[in-house]
């Protein structure tokens, strides 16, 4: 039986969500039996990691999957995979550099018809020094968020065109200690660190979930989560020190995960359940971990899992959401 404590309820005072499928389930067991057919879906960085393991399944599934990525030829192998698989939908490429906006512009002109599935998985982290694009922004912010929120509003007429779309932003339990910066998000005056930039990016995509609430009367619904520790590329930014203070590289540089790190398909289920799964119908401003909503955290608990309040304020929200939508203006 659920209890109306704070750790059963979220900031809309609801019971928790909770589905069959455990921490170890593979993308491919959460939506088993699923027919998508007929859907629409746009996978940021599907080329790889759990990104590829997304276009995977939701393909078998039979949607049509369109993989979006900075090197649409990193793609052409698992679109040939895909075009071998019985009943799956068809694969494609399409350029997409989340960090230019001319790049998301184009992408957005060149996209015809509805839109079912937005999964906004592409994502770099860490960068060891401070760099901006050429309007000034830090990076990773550039990147895991402005280039989403631009991508998602640009797709906004499409979305609401499905009558039941829905948005899945991929955050990381580093939004934990790293609220967003209103005064200074490009570490213009503070010290950048790479893992407080990357946390506060990612504290940013759970916002933009909280802040598509606006979007609910168009059928549009937006759900954000935590894959866990798997390993892909996206620690391709981490010198060898730090791959062995986080124990999953031995001193001859072989590269191990821990007992606790999930496999690629099993670190995708949660995006592919939010995705897909009848069980999300309906079900917007959320966050998900081990394929189950998570629990609202404060930093005073020093909390190793769950989502901060800070991440899922709907003042915060909507602040960043104009601070977004003024950032995008700005030349």
């Amino acid at each position: 039986m659920t209890t109306n404590t704070p750790a059963t309820r979220n900031a809309a005072d609801h019971p928790l969500l909770t589905t069959p499928f455990t921490a170890r389930a593979d993308a491919r067991e959460v939506i088993e039996g699923v027919d998508l057919t007929g859907r629409r879906a746009v996978v940021t960085g599907g080329a790889s990691g759990i990104g590829a393991e997304t276009v995977r399944v939701l393909a078998a599934a039979g949607a049509e999957v369109t993989v979006a990525t900075r090197r649409p030829e990193t793609a052409e192998p698992l679109v040939r995979e895909l075009a071998a698989v019985d009943g799956a939908g068809p694969v494609h490429t399409a350029p997409l550099d989340l960090s230019d906006l001319t790049s998301v512009d184009a992408f957005v002109r060149n996209w015809r018809g509805p839109l079912d599935i937005l999964v906004a998985n592409a994502g770099i982290m860490a960068l060891p020094e401070r760099t901006l694009t050429s309007r000034g922004w830090e990076t990773q912010l550039a990147t895991n968020y402005l280039g989403h929120f631009a991508l998602a509003t640009g797709l906004h007429p499409s979305l609401r065109a499905a009558g039941s779309a829905r948005i899945v932003a991929v955050s990381s339990g580093a939004h934990l200690n790293a609220p967003f910066d209103f005064d200074d998000p490009h570490f213009e005056h503070r010290p950048y660190d790479p893992w407080t930039a990357y946390g506060q990016s990612k504290s940013a995509g759970v916002l933009l979930v909280a802040g598509a609430r606006r979007w609910a009367a168009d059928g549009i619904t937006a759900n954000a989560l935590n894959p866990g520790y798997v390993l892909t590329n996206l620690q391709r930014h981490l010198d060898d020190d730090t791959m062995r203070a986080f124990g999953v590289m031995d001193d001859d540089g072989n590269v191990t995960p821990l007992p606790y790190y999930k496999t690629p398909a099993q670190g995708a289920a949660t995006s592919v359940l939010l995705a897909a799964s009848p069980l999300l119908e309906g079900v917007t401003g959320r966050y998900f971990e081990d394929n189950q909503e998570a629990p609202i955290v404060t930093d005073a608990e020093d909390p190793t899992g769950g989502v901060a309040a800070h991440a899922v304020d709907p003042a915060a929200a909507d602040r960043l959401w104009e601070y977004a939508t003024q950032a995008l203006r700005t030349p």
